[in-house]
Protein backbone atom coordinates (compact mmCIF):
# COMPACT_ATOMS: atom_id res chain seq x y z
CA UNK A 1 0.00 0.00 0.00
CA UNK A 2 1.31 3.44 -0.74
CA UNK A 3 2.57 5.53 1.98
CA UNK A 4 -0.21 8.17 1.79
CA UNK A 5 -2.39 5.67 1.95
CA UNK A 6 -0.68 4.20 5.16
CA UNK A 7 -0.79 7.94 6.43
CA UNK A 8 -4.37 8.15 6.21
CA UNK A 9 -5.13 5.42 7.55
CA UNK A 10 -3.83 5.91 10.58
CA UNK A 11 -5.73 9.30 10.86
CA UNK A 12 -8.61 7.76 10.42
CA UNK A 13 -7.79 5.02 13.29
CA UNK A 14 -7.36 8.32 15.24
CA UNK A 15 -10.56 9.29 14.65
CA UNK A 16 -12.16 5.65 15.81
CA UNK A 17 -10.34 5.96 18.87
CA UNK A 18 -12.01 9.35 19.87
CA UNK A 19 -15.77 8.10 18.87
CA UNK A 20 -16.04 4.29 18.17
CA UNK A 21 -19.33 4.59 16.48
CA UNK A 22 -18.40 7.44 14.46
CA UNK A 23 -17.87 5.13 10.98
CA UNK A 24 -19.08 7.68 8.77
CA UNK A 25 -15.50 9.04 9.48
CA UNK A 26 -14.38 7.33 5.96
CA UNK A 27 -14.46 4.16 4.34
CA UNK A 28 -11.44 2.87 6.57
CA UNK A 29 -12.85 3.81 9.76
CA UNK A 30 -16.12 2.33 8.93
CA UNK A 31 -14.04 -0.78 7.89
CA UNK A 32 -12.53 -0.91 10.93
CA UNK A 33 -15.39 -0.27 13.11
CA UNK A 34 -16.48 -3.50 11.38
CA UNK A 35 -13.71 -5.81 12.77
CA UNK A 36 -13.94 -4.42 16.26
CA UNK A 37 -17.71 -4.87 16.35
CA UNK A 38 -17.05 -8.58 14.68
CA UNK A 39 -14.80 -9.20 17.10
CA UNK A 40 -16.47 -8.27 20.06
CA UNK A 41 -19.29 -10.24 19.47
CA UNK A 42 -17.93 -13.46 18.15
CA UNK A 43 -14.80 -14.05 19.55
CA UNK A 44 -14.30 -17.08 22.37
CA UNK A 45 -13.09 -14.78 24.79
CA UNK A 46 -13.65 -10.96 26.18
CA UNK A 47 -11.66 -8.33 24.79
CA UNK A 48 -9.90 -5.20 25.49
CA UNK A 49 -10.72 -2.63 22.91
CA UNK A 50 -7.97 -0.29 23.86
CA UNK A 51 -5.16 -3.21 23.58
CA UNK A 52 -6.86 -4.07 20.08
CA UNK A 53 -6.99 -0.39 19.15
CA UNK A 54 -3.16 0.20 20.12
CA UNK A 55 -2.10 -3.30 18.22
CA UNK A 56 -3.81 -2.12 15.59
CA UNK A 57 -1.98 1.22 15.47
CA UNK A 58 1.27 -0.53 16.26
CA UNK A 59 0.78 -2.56 13.14
CA UNK A 60 0.24 0.49 10.75
CA UNK A 61 3.29 1.55 12.45
CA UNK A 62 5.64 -1.18 11.34
CA UNK A 63 4.46 -0.74 7.58
CA UNK A 64 6.68 2.83 8.11
CA UNK A 65 10.72 3.07 9.20
CA UNK A 66 11.75 1.93 12.11
CA UNK A 67 12.03 4.95 13.40
CA UNK A 68 8.16 5.90 13.69
CA UNK A 69 6.57 4.40 16.34
CA UNK A 70 2.95 5.11 18.20
CA UNK A 71 3.94 5.76 22.21
CA UNK A 72 0.90 4.91 23.96
CA UNK A 73 0.37 6.62 28.05
CA UNK A 74 2.44 4.44 29.60
CA UNK A 75 5.67 4.72 27.73
CA UNK A 76 4.82 8.83 27.18
CA UNK A 77 6.91 9.43 30.78
CA UNK A 78 9.71 7.87 29.63
CA UNK A 79 10.20 9.19 26.29
CA UNK A 80 9.54 12.71 27.86
CA UNK A 81 12.41 12.40 30.20
CA UNK A 82 14.47 11.47 27.18
CA UNK A 83 14.26 14.92 25.40
CA UNK A 84 12.89 16.94 28.31
CA UNK A 85 16.25 15.83 30.36
CA UNK A 86 14.10 16.09 33.39
CA UNK A 87 12.08 13.18 36.13
CA UNK A 88 10.60 13.51 39.33
CA UNK A 89 12.13 11.67 41.81
CA UNK A 90 15.11 11.39 44.86
CA UNK A 91 17.90 11.25 42.14
CA UNK A 92 19.74 7.73 43.01
CA UNK A 93 21.75 5.94 39.98
CA UNK A 94 21.29 2.36 41.88
CA UNK A 95 22.28 -1.43 40.77
CA UNK A 96 21.28 -4.50 41.99
CA UNK A 97 23.68 -6.61 43.99
CA UNK A 98 24.77 -9.61 42.47
CA UNK A 99 23.06 -12.05 45.05
CA UNK A 100 19.86 -9.97 44.56
CA UNK A 101 20.35 -9.21 48.08
CA UNK A 102 19.16 -5.59 47.65
CA UNK A 103 20.02 -2.52 45.82
CA UNK A 104 23.82 -0.41 45.78
CA UNK A 105 24.10 3.07 45.07
CA UNK A 106 25.80 3.54 42.32
CA UNK A 107 26.04 7.59 43.18
CA UNK A 108 23.71 10.49 44.13
CA UNK A 109 23.02 12.80 41.37
CA UNK A 110 24.64 16.48 42.05
CA UNK A 111 22.02 18.36 43.38
CA UNK A 112 19.39 15.91 44.02
CA UNK A 113 17.56 14.78 47.42
CA UNK A 114 19.81 12.08 47.72
CA UNK A 115 22.73 14.10 47.49
CA UNK A 116 21.78 16.74 49.88
CA UNK A 117 20.77 13.74 52.14
CA UNK A 118 24.12 12.30 52.35
CA UNK A 119 23.35 9.20 50.52
CA UNK A 120 26.62 7.94 48.75
CA UNK A 121 28.20 5.80 46.06
CA UNK A 122 28.57 1.98 48.30
CA UNK A 123 25.74 2.64 50.30
CA UNK A 124 22.97 -0.17 50.42
CA UNK A 125 18.94 0.51 50.04
CA UNK A 126 17.48 -2.04 51.95
CA UNK A 127 13.79 -1.10 52.13
CA UNK A 128 12.04 1.77 50.01
CA UNK A 129 8.74 2.66 51.98
CA UNK A 130 8.65 0.00 54.42
CA UNK A 131 9.40 -2.64 51.22
CA UNK A 132 12.30 -4.85 51.18
CA UNK A 133 14.60 -4.38 48.13
CA UNK A 134 15.60 -8.29 48.06
CA UNK A 135 14.61 -9.71 45.42
CA UNK A 136 13.69 -6.23 43.96
CA UNK A 137 14.01 -5.51 40.22
CA UNK A 138 15.20 -2.02 39.07
CA UNK A 139 12.03 -1.00 37.62
CA UNK A 140 10.62 -1.70 40.21
CA UNK A 141 12.76 -0.03 42.41
CA UNK A 142 12.84 3.22 40.09
CA UNK A 143 8.18 2.75 40.50
CA UNK A 144 8.64 3.16 43.81
CA UNK A 145 11.00 5.70 43.91
CA UNK A 146 9.83 8.17 41.61
CA UNK A 147 6.20 9.70 42.29
CA UNK A 148 4.61 13.49 42.27
CA UNK A 149 6.58 16.08 42.94
CA UNK A 150 6.72 17.25 46.45
CA UNK A 151 5.29 13.72 47.87
CA UNK A 152 7.79 11.64 50.49
CA UNK A 153 9.38 8.47 50.11
CA UNK A 154 11.28 6.36 52.96
CA UNK A 155 14.38 4.81 52.50
CA UNK A 156 16.20 2.01 54.90
CA UNK A 157 19.75 2.88 54.75
CA UNK A 158 23.27 0.94 55.40
CA UNK A 159 26.49 2.91 54.93
CA UNK A 160 30.04 1.16 54.60
CA UNK A 161 30.67 3.07 58.16
CA UNK A 162 27.88 1.53 60.55
CA UNK A 163 25.52 -1.46 59.72
CA UNK A 164 22.85 -0.33 61.46
CA UNK A 165 20.28 0.54 59.23
CA UNK A 166 19.10 4.47 58.85
CA UNK A 167 16.01 5.83 58.25
CA UNK A 168 16.07 8.74 55.99
CA UNK A 169 12.81 10.33 54.36
CA UNK A 170 13.16 12.64 51.31
CA UNK A 171 10.74 14.50 49.38
CA UNK A 172 10.55 13.87 45.60
CA UNK A 173 11.72 17.13 43.69
CA UNK A 174 12.61 17.75 39.90
CA UNK A 175 15.70 15.93 38.78
CA UNK A 176 18.03 17.40 35.52
CA UNK A 177 19.41 14.44 33.66
CA UNK A 178 23.21 15.57 33.02
CA UNK A 179 23.39 14.79 28.94
CA UNK A 180 27.02 16.69 28.95
CA UNK A 181 30.22 15.07 31.08
CA UNK A 182 33.61 15.74 31.83
CA UNK A 183 36.70 13.45 32.01
CA UNK A 184 35.63 12.51 36.07
CA UNK A 185 33.62 14.20 38.57
CA UNK A 186 35.39 15.69 41.38
CA UNK A 187 34.45 14.65 45.46
CA UNK A 188 32.46 18.07 45.51
CA UNK A 189 30.31 16.82 42.33
CA UNK A 190 31.76 19.38 39.61
CA UNK A 191 33.39 17.59 36.79
CA UNK A 192 36.89 17.74 35.78
CA UNK A 193 37.08 19.40 31.71
CA UNK A 194 40.35 18.08 31.52
CA UNK A 195 42.29 15.04 31.01
CA UNK A 196 43.75 13.08 34.08
CA UNK A 197 47.65 13.09 33.12
CA UNK A 198 47.31 15.67 30.40
CA UNK A 199 45.73 18.75 31.81
CA UNK A 200 46.34 20.29 28.20
CA UNK A 201 43.50 18.58 26.34
CA UNK A 202 39.89 19.60 27.41
CA UNK A 203 37.26 16.21 27.55
CA UNK A 204 33.64 16.92 27.29
CA UNK A 205 31.32 13.72 26.58
CA UNK A 206 27.37 14.61 25.09
CA UNK A 207 25.30 11.45 26.00
CA UNK A 208 22.03 12.84 24.13
CA UNK A 209 20.99 16.13 22.98
CA UNK A 210 17.66 17.34 24.42
CA UNK A 211 16.24 20.53 26.06
CA UNK A 212 19.55 21.34 28.22
CA UNK A 213 22.16 19.78 26.15
CA UNK A 214 23.34 23.17 24.45
CA UNK A 215 22.98 25.41 27.11
CA UNK A 216 25.01 22.96 29.45
CA UNK A 217 27.71 22.59 26.40
CA UNK A 218 28.37 26.23 25.96
CA UNK A 219 28.94 26.10 29.63
CA UNK A 220 31.55 23.56 29.60
CA UNK A 221 33.29 25.21 27.18
CA UNK A 222 33.35 28.48 28.89
CA UNK A 223 34.70 26.81 31.84
CA UNK A 224 37.29 25.66 29.62
CA UNK A 225 38.24 28.89 28.10
CA UNK A 226 38.13 30.59 31.54
CA UNK A 227 39.72 27.93 33.75
CA UNK A 228 42.19 28.74 36.54
CA UNK A 229 45.35 30.33 35.39
CA UNK A 230 47.34 27.38 37.07
CA UNK A 231 45.72 25.21 34.14
CA UNK A 232 48.17 24.45 31.04
CA UNK A 233 47.16 26.38 27.94
CA UNK A 234 44.84 25.05 26.26
CA UNK A 235 46.27 22.35 22.81
CA UNK A 236 43.20 20.67 22.02
CA UNK A 237 39.23 19.78 22.63
CA UNK A 238 37.87 16.29 22.60
CA UNK A 239 34.41 16.12 22.13
CA UNK A 240 32.88 12.40 22.48
CA UNK A 241 29.58 11.41 20.95
CA UNK A 242 30.41 7.54 21.12
CA UNK A 243 27.01 6.18 22.21
CA UNK A 244 24.95 8.86 21.48
CA UNK A 245 22.07 8.32 19.90
CA UNK A 246 20.87 11.79 19.04
CA UNK A 247 18.07 13.72 19.90
CA UNK A 248 17.02 16.95 19.30
CA UNK A 249 18.18 18.36 15.91
CA UNK A 250 18.05 22.15 17.26
CA UNK A 251 20.52 21.33 20.16
CA UNK A 252 22.86 19.75 17.52
CA UNK A 253 22.51 22.87 15.57
CA UNK A 254 23.29 24.81 18.86
CA UNK A 255 26.08 22.62 19.70
CA UNK A 256 28.27 23.09 15.91
CA UNK A 257 27.28 27.00 16.37
CA UNK A 258 29.24 27.12 18.67
CA UNK A 259 32.37 26.56 16.43
CA UNK A 260 31.64 28.45 13.06
CA UNK A 261 31.36 31.74 12.23
CA UNK A 262 29.28 31.04 9.12
CA UNK A 263 27.93 28.63 6.21
CA UNK A 264 25.72 25.43 6.29
CA UNK A 265 25.24 23.33 9.65
CA UNK A 266 22.89 21.36 7.91
CA UNK A 267 19.52 21.22 5.70
CA UNK A 268 16.57 19.22 6.03
CA UNK A 269 14.24 17.76 2.98
CA UNK A 270 10.57 17.02 3.50
CA UNK A 271 8.00 15.01 1.20
CA UNK A 272 6.38 18.74 1.00
CA UNK A 273 8.81 20.53 -0.11
CA UNK A 274 10.26 17.88 -3.07
CA UNK A 275 13.81 18.67 -3.76
CA UNK A 276 13.51 22.19 -2.00
CA UNK A 277 15.76 22.20 1.67
CA UNK A 278 15.27 23.95 4.54
CA UNK A 279 18.74 25.22 5.39
CA UNK A 280 20.28 25.73 9.08
CA UNK A 281 23.22 28.10 9.17
CA UNK A 282 25.79 28.95 11.39
CA UNK A 283 25.39 32.71 12.93
CA UNK A 284 28.94 34.98 13.87
CA UNK A 285 31.08 34.49 16.30
CA UNK A 286 33.08 31.11 17.39
CA UNK A 287 34.79 29.62 20.34
CA UNK A 288 38.38 27.93 20.82
CA UNK A 289 39.38 29.64 16.86
CA UNK A 290 42.51 27.75 16.81
CA UNK A 291 41.95 24.96 18.95
CA UNK A 292 42.14 21.59 17.34
CA UNK A 293 38.84 19.84 18.05
CA UNK A 294 38.83 15.66 18.25
CA UNK A 295 35.56 14.31 17.41
CA UNK A 296 35.18 10.45 19.28
CA UNK A 297 32.55 8.22 17.46
CA UNK A 298 31.30 5.24 16.73
CA UNK A 299 28.66 2.77 15.35
CA UNK A 300 26.05 3.51 18.05
CA UNK A 301 26.28 7.17 17.32
CA UNK A 302 23.59 8.69 15.65
CA UNK A 303 20.60 11.06 14.39
CA UNK A 304 21.63 14.56 16.23
CA UNK A 305 25.57 13.22 17.13
CA UNK A 306 26.00 12.47 13.65
CA UNK A 307 24.78 15.93 12.41
CA UNK A 308 27.34 17.86 14.69
CA UNK A 309 30.23 14.98 13.52
CA UNK A 310 29.15 15.42 10.03
CA UNK A 311 29.47 19.03 10.59
CA UNK A 312 32.41 20.07 11.93
CA UNK A 313 33.80 17.20 9.62
CA UNK A 314 32.89 19.10 6.94
CA UNK A 315 33.96 22.80 8.02
CA UNK A 316 37.53 21.07 8.27
CA UNK A 317 36.97 22.24 12.13
CA UNK A 318 37.18 18.77 13.50
CA UNK A 319 38.79 15.47 13.07
CA UNK A 320 36.61 12.45 13.39
CA UNK A 321 38.45 9.59 15.14
CA UNK A 322 36.94 6.17 15.47
CA UNK A 323 34.29 4.04 13.81
CA UNK A 324 31.97 4.63 11.24
CA UNK A 325 28.31 5.49 12.71
CA UNK A 326 24.84 4.37 12.79
CA UNK A 327 23.29 6.47 9.60
CA UNK A 328 20.47 8.00 11.27
CA UNK A 329 19.69 10.60 8.83
CA UNK A 330 15.58 11.40 9.03
CA UNK A 331 13.71 13.43 11.22
CA UNK A 332 10.86 13.03 13.70
CA UNK A 333 7.97 15.12 14.08
CA UNK A 334 6.15 14.01 17.72
CA UNK A 335 2.26 14.64 17.86
CA UNK A 336 -0.05 14.75 20.68
CA UNK A 337 -2.79 12.46 20.55
CA UNK A 338 -6.03 11.97 22.02
CA UNK A 339 -5.58 14.41 25.25
CA UNK A 340 -2.13 13.17 25.96
CA UNK A 341 -3.15 9.32 25.57
CA UNK A 342 -0.09 8.77 23.11
CA UNK A 343 1.95 9.94 21.20
CA UNK A 344 3.15 9.79 17.51
CA UNK A 345 6.70 9.58 16.31
CA UNK A 346 6.65 10.04 12.65
CA UNK A 347 9.21 10.69 10.20
CA UNK A 348 8.78 13.38 7.99
CA UNK A 349 11.99 14.52 6.74
CA UNK A 350 16.07 13.73 5.75
CA UNK A 351 18.88 16.08 6.32
CA UNK A 352 21.95 16.10 4.34
CA UNK A 353 25.80 17.35 5.73
CA UNK A 354 27.36 20.51 4.38
CA UNK A 355 28.78 18.92 1.68
CA UNK A 356 25.25 18.05 0.50
CA UNK A 357 25.99 14.31 1.07
CA UNK A 358 23.32 11.59 2.52
CA UNK A 359 23.83 10.40 6.54
CA UNK A 360 21.07 8.08 6.31
CA UNK A 361 21.45 4.17 5.76
CA UNK A 362 18.50 3.05 3.48
CA UNK A 363 17.58 -0.66 3.58
CA UNK A 364 19.37 -1.82 1.14
CA UNK A 365 22.48 0.22 1.72
CA UNK A 366 26.35 -1.55 1.91
CA UNK A 367 29.38 -0.76 3.09
CA UNK A 368 30.02 0.97 -0.16
CA UNK A 369 27.04 3.45 -0.40
CA UNK A 370 27.27 7.18 1.21
CA UNK A 371 25.84 6.89 4.36
CA UNK A 372 26.75 7.90 8.27
CA UNK A 373 30.15 9.66 9.39
CA UNK A 374 33.61 7.71 8.38
CA UNK A 375 36.24 8.79 10.04
CA UNK A 376 39.07 10.77 8.75
CA UNK A 377 42.20 8.83 6.86
CA UNK A 378 44.00 7.32 9.19
CA UNK A 379 41.64 7.92 12.12
CA UNK A 380 40.10 4.63 11.86
CA UNK A 381 39.30 2.32 15.02
CA UNK A 382 37.47 -0.05 16.51
CA UNK A 383 38.19 -1.69 19.55
CA UNK A 384 37.60 -4.83 20.57
CA UNK A 385 34.36 -5.90 22.77
CA UNK A 386 36.31 -7.02 25.40
CA UNK A 387 38.11 -3.72 25.40
CA UNK A 388 34.83 -1.74 25.36
CA UNK A 389 33.24 -3.47 28.38
CA UNK A 390 36.31 -2.65 30.65
CA UNK A 391 36.03 1.02 29.13
CA UNK A 392 32.23 1.25 29.99
CA UNK A 393 33.09 -0.39 33.55
CA UNK A 394 35.92 2.63 33.77
CA UNK A 395 34.13 5.22 32.76
CA UNK A 396 31.09 4.45 34.73
CA UNK A 397 33.74 4.76 37.61
CA UNK A 398 34.54 8.27 36.78
CA UNK A 399 31.20 9.56 35.91
CA UNK A 400 29.72 8.56 39.83
CA UNK A 401 30.63 10.86 42.63
CA UNK A 402 33.17 9.57 44.83
CA UNK A 403 32.28 9.17 48.55
CA UNK A 404 32.98 12.30 50.51
CA UNK A 405 35.38 10.66 52.84
CA UNK A 406 37.91 10.36 50.37
CA UNK A 407 40.32 13.29 50.20
CA UNK A 408 39.95 15.87 47.33
CA UNK A 409 43.11 14.30 45.78
CA UNK A 410 41.88 11.90 42.61
CA UNK A 411 43.30 8.38 42.52
CA UNK A 412 46.01 8.01 40.09
CA UNK A 413 48.05 5.06 38.44
CA UNK A 414 52.03 5.39 37.85
CA UNK A 415 51.37 5.31 33.86
CA UNK A 416 54.38 2.54 33.34
CA UNK A 417 52.36 0.09 35.63
CA UNK A 418 50.94 -3.16 34.25
CA UNK A 419 48.38 -5.65 34.50
CA UNK A 420 44.81 -6.16 35.55
CA UNK A 421 41.63 -4.97 34.84
CA UNK A 422 40.64 -1.41 34.05
CA UNK A 423 40.02 0.52 37.41
CA UNK A 424 38.95 4.05 38.05
CA UNK A 425 43.01 5.17 38.71
CA UNK A 426 44.02 4.36 35.25
CA UNK A 427 44.68 6.91 33.17
CA UNK A 428 42.28 7.67 29.87
CA UNK A 429 44.99 6.87 27.80
CA UNK A 430 45.98 3.83 28.99
CA UNK A 431 42.56 2.28 29.49
CA UNK A 432 40.54 4.13 26.09
CA UNK A 433 42.42 3.21 22.47
CA UNK A 434 40.17 5.79 20.60
CA UNK A 435 41.10 8.54 23.08
CA UNK A 436 44.44 7.45 22.71
CA UNK A 437 44.15 8.03 19.01
CA UNK A 438 42.89 11.43 19.86
CA UNK A 439 45.62 12.12 22.15
CA UNK A 440 48.19 11.63 19.56
CA UNK A 441 46.49 13.41 16.72
CA UNK A 442 46.39 16.46 19.37
CA UNK A 443 49.95 16.34 20.38
CA UNK A 444 50.93 16.09 16.75
CA UNK A 445 48.88 19.09 15.75
CA UNK A 446 50.71 21.03 18.72
CA UNK A 447 53.98 19.82 17.84
CA UNK A 448 53.54 20.59 14.46
CA UNK A 449 52.42 24.35 15.61
CA UNK A 450 55.60 25.23 17.40
CA UNK A 451 57.68 23.85 14.65
CA UNK A 452 55.89 26.11 12.02
CA UNK A 453 56.42 29.07 14.68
Amino acid sequence: MPRRNLLALFVTLAVCLVSWMAREASPYGRRFGDVLSTIEKLYLKPVNEQALFESAVNGVMATLDEHSSFIDASGRSDFETLLNQEFVGIGLQLELNSDRSGLTVLSPIVGSPSWKSGIQQGDQITRIDGKSTADMTLKQAVELLRGQRGTSVRLDVVSHSSPTPREIVLERDRIKVESVLGDRRRPDGTWDWRLEGRPDIAFVRIRSFGDHTAADFELAIEHIENGPATEKELAGLVIDLRDDPGGLITAAVDVCDLFLNNGLIVSTRGRSTGNLTKERLATAGSCLEGVPIAILVDSQTASAAEIVAACLQDHSRATVIGSRTFGKGTVQNVVPLWDGEGLLKLTTAEYLRPSNVNIHRNTNDDDNDPWGVTPNPECELTPSGEVLEKLAQWRRLRDCVPPRQETDSMPTKDPESKGGDSSFADLPEKVDPVLNRAISWITQKQSSSQHEN
